[in-house]
C-alpha cells in the first residue's frame, strides 16, 4: 500500500494535471502491451499497435519491466509540455542518475553487480545511447499513441471534468475523496493500492493529480522522493474498446453519429472549445449540435463570461445509459433519487 501523508500546506497545493503527460502514457502504453488483461479495453489497439511497430521494443524491453519498478527518468516532469520538451530532458538526465536508476532496474532482475550491455552503454551517459533512447521512445510514441491521442485526451478531459466539479462542491476534501476506488481519502493521508508498502510525505509541496488512460489497475508514483510528486491514477474506461466511438450503436442511428459523440463527449460537462476537440468537429458545428441538444432537453448551458459549459441533464444521461427513464436512472423530477 501507499500512503500519502498531507499536511494543511499540501491540502492547499493539490492541483489536476491540465493535460495527458506524453512519456507517462508512453511508458504506460508499452506496459498494456505486453498485459494480456484488458482485452475488451485494449485488445483492438494492440492488434493494430503491434502491426505498425518495428523494432522498438527492444532497448524499452530492456528499461521497462512487465511489472513493478521502471526508471523514474523516462518521465520527467517537462514531458507535460509535449514531447520534444519530454525527450529533450530526458536526454540532460545526469550520468549518476542515470547508473542509479538503470542499476536499480538491473538489481529487480538479479543483474548485479553488473549492468546487462544495453543497460551499461546508457548508464555511461554518453550522447550516442541517449540518442537512441530519445529515437525508440518517439518511434514507439509514433506507433503505439500519437494515432489514437485525441481519443486518449478526450477521456483524461472527461475525468478532469468529474475532478473539477468535485473541487468546486467540497474542495481539496472532495477531489480527493472523489479519486477511483483504488485510492482512498482517509484525511490527512490518501492510501492507494500500490506493489510494495510505501509512505510519500509531501512536506508542503503538494500534489498533482495526473489521470492516465493507459494506467491499469493501481496507481504510479515516483520512486525517489525528492521529485516533484506525482500520483498517475487511472480514467474510467466504458464498456467499448479503446478507441470505438460508442459502445451503443443505437444510439447513433437514433440520432445521428456525430450527435451521438457529440453528447458522449459533454458526459462529464464540457465547454464548446473541448466539445469540439472531443468529437473532432469545427467549433461552428459543436455550438450547433449542442443547441440542437439543447432544444431537445438532452443539454443545459451555462453561461460564465466568455465561456458556455455544456452539461447533461438527467434525461440526456438516461439516453446515454441505454433508454432507461430518468428515475430509473437515479434521478427524480426535482433532483436525485436518495434513499
Amino acid at each position: 500500500m501507499l500512503r500519502i501523508h498531507f499536511t494543511a500546506e499540501d491540502l492547499a497545493r493539490v492541483r489536476m494535471a491540465a493535460r495527458p503527460d506524453v512519456l507517462w502514457e508512453t511508458i504506460l502504453s508499452f506496459h498494456r502491451l505486453r498485459d494480456r488483461r484488458g482485452a475488451t479495453v485494449f485488445g483492438e489497439w494492440r492488434s493494430e499497435t503491434r502491426a505498425r511497430l518495428n523494432g522498438e521494443t527492444r532497448l524499452l524491453s530492456a528499461l521497462v519491466p512487465q511489472r513493478g519498478y521502471f526508471p523514474d527518468f523516462l518521465t520527467p516532469p517537462e514531458s507535460r509540455d509535449g514531447l520534444d520538451a519530454g525527450l529533450e530532458a530526458l536526454r540532460e538526465t545526469t550520468p549518476g542518475r542515470l547508473h542509479s536508476e538503470l542499476a536499480l532496474v538491473a538489481s529487480r532482475r538479479g543483474s548485479m553487480p553488473l549492468l546487462p550491455g544495453r543497460l551499461a552503454a546508457l548508464a555511461e551517459g554518453k550522447p550516442e545511447p541517449l540518442a537512441r533512447l530519445v529515437g525508440a521512445l518517439r518511434s514507439y510514441y509514433r506507433a503505439a499513441v500519437e494515432p489514437y491521442w485525441p481519443q486518449l485526451q478526450a477521456r483524461v478531459e472527461a475525468d478532469r471534468a468529474v475532478r473539477g466539479r468535485a473541487l468546486l462542491d467540497g474542495g481539496a476534501d472532495e477531489l480527493l475523496a472523489s479519486l477511483p476506488p483504488v485510492l482512498r481519502w482517509r484525511a490527512p493521508i490518501l492510501e492507494a493500492d500500490y506493489p510494495v508498502d510505501r509512505d510519500l510525505r509531501l512536506n508542503g509541496r503538494g500534489l498533482l493529480l495526473q489521470p492516465s488512460f493507459f494506467c491499469r489497475g493501481t496507481p504510479v508514483a515516483y520512486r525517489d522522493a525528492e521529485l516533484p510528486p506525482v500520483l498517475v491514477y487511472p480514467v474510467a474506461h466504458p464498456c467499448e474498446p479503446a478507441f470505438a466511438e460508442s459502445c451503443r450503436p443505437s444510439l447513433g442511428r437514433l440520432v445521428g453519429h456525430t450527435r451521438s459523440a457529440v453528447l458522449q463527449a459533454i458526459r462529464n460537462g464540457s465547454t464548446t472549445s473541448e466539445l469540439a476537440r472531443r468529437a473532432g468537429v469545427s467549433l461552428a458545428s459543436a455550438s450547433q449540435h449542442a443547441a440542437v441538444l439543447r432544444e431537445a432537453g438532452l443539454v443545459v448551458t451555462l453561461r460564465h463570461g466568455n465561456a458556455v459549459l455544456h452539461t447533461l441533464t438527467p434525461l440526456g444521461a438516461a439516453l446515454l445509459r441505454g433508454g432507461a427513464t430518468p428515475e430509473a436512472a437515479g434521478y427524480a423530477r426535482n433532483g436525485p433519487v436518495t434513499s
